[in-house]
């Protein structure tokens, strides 16, 4: 079988973050810009290869002052690590979809993750364009990335939890 190159599609994906606030609420944030690759063996994902590269400057959370400061220092460090990135190491499948091991860098730490990759199949858009579809859902630890800032509460807990879920709508367009 042929091997088959496939590409995001920007247009059409979306990667975010999900974080708990004062243990009380869910703060989103989007990475705005980011790229993608997948190879598979013809239109066959189970050991497709994917890498990721996302660009920490266009973090947005809808809040300029957050951006900011997940931005500096404190959190990613975006001048001295412009960009975080994950490289597959398997991709196998449950059921009608996958599961996806690989290694992400955030900060210049490179930890192993798992991530479920939904399936949402495969269609041709009107004009011509082959495209596979994945809903992308998985759980971090941001302390293991070296995102460890934090404040502690006078009612007890942190101000930020450690566990950051990640989230994404990714569309891939197959490459002639």
């Amino acid at each position: 079988m042929a091997t088959t190159k496939w590409t995001l599609d920007p247009t059409h994906s979306e990667l975010q973050f999900k974080v708990k606030h004062l243990m009380i609420t869910t703060v989103t944030g989007n990475l705005k810009s980011f790229t993608a690759e997948l190879t598979s063996e013809g239109d066959e994902f189970e050991q497709a290869e994917i890498s990721f590269n996302g660009d920490i400057s266009s973090l947005d959370t809808g809040n300029t002052d957050r951006d900011n400061h997940l931005k500096s220092g404190d959190f990613f460090d975006a001048e001295q690590f412009p960009a975080m990135s994950f490289k597959s190491s398997s991709m196998e499948k449950d059921g009608d979809d996958y599961i996806l091991k690989g290694d992400l860098t955030i900060k210049g730490e490179t930890k192993p993750v798992k991530l479920t990759a939904e399936f949402g199949g495969i269609a041709t858009d009107p004009w011509g364009n082959t495209k596979a579809g994945f809903t992308l859902s998985g759980k971090i630890n941001r302390n293991d990335f070296g995102l460890t800032w934090n404040a502690a509460l006078e009612t007890g807990g942190v101000m930020v939890s450690e566990e950051v879920r990640i989230l994404g709508e990714l569309q891939f367009v197959k490459q002639a």
